[in-house]
């Protein structure tokens, strides 16, 4: 059962494969080109009113403490981690039961809308305190509500709608989670048993995509042959071959994670020095769009969390966002109690939750998230060429800055204000350097670089 894992940017090392003995989770989260995606900080809270999401309204309960990279249209997360030293990602996956949605949506008979992948990211993190409470929890939901909608802004459900796979770790124990449809399977890494809901052998053979006699293998029998599948397995294949490496050279550390999550393929025939994030011809675990339109979207963040379990010790969430290749991974907090009002814009806007009810979102000169993306677009600006010398340039800086908040984050107590002023220094160092930046490529930090995001620019 998940013999041949499909991923492709999410992953985890055990304790046995890092240099220090805790847990390393790390995901890059790809979305369409200019989606802003800010950090959340969610307070504990009682259970409440319903819960309105996008598509359903559900039931309320207690919910820890919580940070989280929402795209900024939505309610759920694409990553985030609780105040339990809980961390979930998820990724999009194309299964038979999601064209078979698809199909019927366009034929007016479509599945009634129910749960998207990123709300069940944020409900597993708000009311488990484990790994293994949040996958009950999220496969609970998912059995009564379903999955189903749009989780792309502006797109209809037919063209935006996907099932999700997710990566859910504690600092004691990891879990796949799959899903297609209602239906889902899960496995504890490196142990058995296997678990998964009730219907899903059941209708996998009885619609032919599965023999009966043969061993249930889970990717094999749901994935959509429709979908073409080289991109994610070449980066999934990457992302194995970087951590295999680390292992054998003394284990994963946060640094290493940072370098595979910004991986273009360096050291093979295919990357280094050739990569131009204006023309990026293959694809890596760093994704970018390219102007043909072949690749769906860019990294529109990326998240690094080392899940110890030393309650003197706080949880560095390391969130950079953007590209990570012209990014800097910056120390949040969950214990902090708060964030960055530049972390977090773009704001919710409206009161839907519901992509279809919202336009992308327009460049904001305050706002982190969209500073970076200025960053890249200003580095790999097509008419000076120069991607190389800019991203060496940029990398060389931010390097030295990870390397100072690193050493410095290690000897950090619980405090909250303590925490809190640690992160505004490192993000204010951090703006301060990528405004350097954008000006000496010859851009204005005011006023974005590429035209699509000016069409209402904040001021």
């Amino acid at each position: 059962m998940i013999q041949r894992p499909w991923s492709c940017d999410t992953f985890v090392a055990l304790p046995d494969a890092t240099r220090d003995g805790a847990t390393i989770f790390g995901k890059n989260s790809d979305r369409p080109a200019g989606e802003a995606q800010p950090l959340r900080h969610s307070p504990p809270r009682s259970a409440g009113a319903p819960l309105r999401l996008a598509y359903v309204t559900i039931d309320d309960a207690d919910a820890y403490a919580h940070i989280g990279s929402a795209p900024f249209w939505c309610w759920g997360y694409e990553i985030g981690v609780n105040e339990r030293r809980v961390a979930i990602g998820n990724e999009a996956v194309f299964t038979r039961s999601w064209a078979s949605a698809v199909a019927d949506e366009s034929a007016g008979r479509g599945p009634k809308p129910g749960l998207l992948g990123m709300e069940l990211v944020r409900l597993g993190l708000e009311r488990g305190a484990t790994a293994q409470q949040a996958l009950t929890v999220m496969t609970r939901l998912l059995e009564e509500h379903g999955q189903w909608g749009s989780a792309v802004v502006g797109k209809d459900h037919g063209p935006g709608a996907y099932d999700n796979a997710y990566l859910i770790a504690d600092p004691q124990e990891v879990w796949v989670l799959e899903t297609a449809g209602s239906d889902w399977a899960a496995k504890r890494v490196r142990t058995d048993p296997d678990a998964m809901s009730d219907g899903l052998r059941r209708r996998a053979v009885g619609a032919g995509w599965y023999p009966a006699e043969r061993t249930f293998d889970v990717a094999d029998a749901y994935t959509d042959p429709g979908t073409p599948l080289q991109v994610s397995h070449i980066r999934r294949r990457r992302a194995e071959e970087l951590l295999v490496a680390a292992r054998a050279g003394g284990g994963l550390d946060v640094p290493g994670a940072f370098g595979i999550l910004r991986d273009h393929l360096e050291g093979t025939f295919l990357g280094g020095p050739t990569f131009d994030a204006a023309r990026p011809d293959f694809l890596t675990l760093c994704m970018h769009e390219h102007p043909s339109g072949f690749t769906w979207g860019n990294t529109a963040a990326s998240l690094v969390v080392e899940l110890h379990a030393d309650p003197d010790r706080p949880v560095a969430l390391w969130w950079c966002p953007v590209t990570p290749c012209t990014g800097v991974y910056v120390p949040y907090f969950v214990e902090s109690g708060r964030l960055p009002d530049a972390a977090q814009r773009p704001l919710p806007t409206g009161t839907s939750w519901d992509p279809r009810d919202h336009a992308a979102a327009t460049y904001d000169p305050v706002s982190s998230w969209w500073r970076w993306q200025q960053l890249l677009d200003a580095a790999k600006d097509p008419a000076a060429r120069d991607f190389a010398n800019r991203g060496a340039a940029i990398r060389r800086n931010f390097a030295a800055l990870e390397r100072e908040w690193l050493t410095t984050s290690a000897d950090l107590s619980v405090a909250p204000a303590e925490l809190a002023a640690f992160t505004d220094y490192c993000l204010g160092a951090a703006t301060r350097a990528a405004t350097e930046f954008i000006e000496r490529f010859g851009a204005d930090p005011r006023r974005p670089v590429d035209p699509r995001w000016a069409a209402a620019v904040a001021v």
